[in-house]
């Protein structure tokens, strides 16, 4: 199949390279068609393996405990992978762990890799099954060690020598070379083509075996964001558990990086993808609203931004994700500013508050501090906090245009929101000249467009009034 090359399974205490360790190594090395070395060992982890993977592998804390540590068998792993492609069932799995234990002794693995599972799907693209298990059934392939790492290697190895008669030795050959100048880092369940997702700015959907996305992320890139996610699984726990989930890749061009922010976080909350946390839809957000009046009792109090028109944001200061982070955040400030809490309405009573007796206080409360000055005070602590009004009088568009692909979107916006994204005039002028409803305040998008937006609409010829 290739000149040299190293069979290898591994077991493992748990399926996250980060996190778990290894507890039993076999490596097999061909060179030339031929086995030139066969080793395995237990391995001591160093943390307990629980009941479910003794169940699965039969190796138990009383088998490793006095075996080798991963440390102690490195140069004899280093020495047969050396010059030789590793090759395993799903070789991001081990191949992940092989990393992570060789940076943890400060050094860097450094291997060509092959899949033997994507190996199967070229060589047998008309069954579906390319598991172990499906391949041992499919070829009628036996094992009394399944789960043990000789036993699975000794599985592989007989497919092998199976492929090489039934499939020829010159059609595995060119399909393994296939897939060692760039597939084999790709997880070996994926059905997309990786050269198949364009190299432009869009939204990417990561699928598994369910309709509702698993991942929703965008790039300028698209190709190379979702490559980069299948390289860096080994040290990521999150990209790992989306990895070995994921069945294909689903994407939508825009023709620029806002485009895609837009569109990464409506697509988020509608979808409400289980890997994305950021941008998810919230039920409710909140923000203090500051009374005029000094003698208001209390001065601030807490409005949901559902309830918000355009007309009030300026008057509104933060944006938070529940009424404890608005009271924690609001305290804080308070005592870096020497406010008075029953001013502010976190504190009740009426005299002096426990804040100025211990000289956190400028006294408003005991008539120590005029209460227009507390006043003032309060609205300069909370400036760099205030919420911006909308800037113009009606919507306005955003222009981007694409060079490479000739792709143009024109993003109309109001009072904060995203109305719509149109491809050219004729849909611009088709659209409503009223908003049909009233519009809910969204935070991602403010986020996006306020520093945008912030300079006068002849300095940036890209935006343009509509109304």
């Amino acid at each position: 199949m290739l000149p040299c090359y190293v069979m290898l399974d591994l077991e493992t205490t748990g399926g996250n390279a980060v996190h778990d360790r290894i507890t039993e190594i076999a490596a097999v090395r061909v060179e030339n068609g031929q086995e030139t070395a066969r080793w395995s060992s237990l391995v001591n982890p160093g943390v307990r393996i629980s009941p479910f993977i003794q169940n699965l592998t039969g190796i138990s804390d009383t088998m490793v405990r006095d075996a080798p540590t991963f440390e102690e068998l490195a140069p004899r792993v280093q020495e047969l992978l050396d010059g030789a492609v590793l090759v395993a069932h799903n070789v991001r799995f081990d191949h992940g762990f092989l990393q992570n234990e060789f940076e943890r002794l400060g050094h860097r693995l450094r291997v060509k890799t092959l899949c033997t599972v994507r190996l199967s799907r070229k060589l047998y693209p008309q069954h579906k099954g390319h598991g172990l298990d499906a391949i041992m059934v499919r070829h009628g392939l036996q094992t009394q060690s399944r789960h043990r790492a000789m036993g699975d290697v000794d599985v592989v190895l007989a497919w092998l020598q199976q492929a090489d008669q039934q499939v020829g030795l010159e059609n595995m050959q060119r399909e393994a070379n296939a897939l060692l100048q760039g597939s084999a880092s790709l997880p070996p369940q994926l059905e997309t083509p990786v050269q198949d997702i364009p190299d432009t700015p869009g939204v990417y959907l990561f699928y598994g075996e369910g309709a509702l996305p698993l991942y929703v992320g965008k790039s300028v890139n698209l190709r190379t964001r979702v490559m980069a996610h299948f390289q860096s699984a080994a040290k990521v726990a999150r990209e790992m558990r989306i990895l070995t989930e994921i069945r294909r890749v689903e994407w939508k061009e825009t023709a620029g990086e806002l485009g895609a922010l837009l569109l990464e976080s409506r697509m988020v909350k509608e979808m409400q993808p289980v890997y994305n946390r950021q941008l998810r839809r919230e039920r409710q957000l909140f923000a203090w609203q500051l009374s005029e009046d000094p003698l208001a009792r209390p001065l601030l109090t807490l409005a949901r931004l559902e309830s918000v028109t355009a007309s009030n944001l300026s008057q509104l200061y933060g944006v938070y994700r529940s009424k404890r982070q608005a009271m924690d955040a609001l305290r804080l400030l308070a005592q870096r500013h020497q406010l008075c809490l029953q001013a502010l309405g976190l504190e009740s009573g009426k005299g002096a508050c426990f804040s100025h007796q211990i000289g956190h206080c400028k006294g408003v409360c005991a008539d120590k501090e005029p209460k227009a000055l507390h006043l003032v005070r309060l609205k300069m602590a909370l400036a760099e906090h205030r919420l911006q009004a909308w800037p113009h009088p009606g919507r306005v568009a955003i222009r981007e245009h694409n060079d490479k692909t000739d792709r143009t979107d024109v993003h109309v916006f109001d009072q904060w929101c995203h109305l719509a994204t149109v491809q050219d005039e004729a849909e611009l002028h088709q659209l409503p000249r009223t908003n049909p409803t009233p519009l809910a305040f969204d935070l991602d998008t403010y986020r996006l467009l306020v520093r945008r937006l912030a300079l006068p609409l002849e300095r940036d010829r890209q935006i343009f009034r509509l109304d």
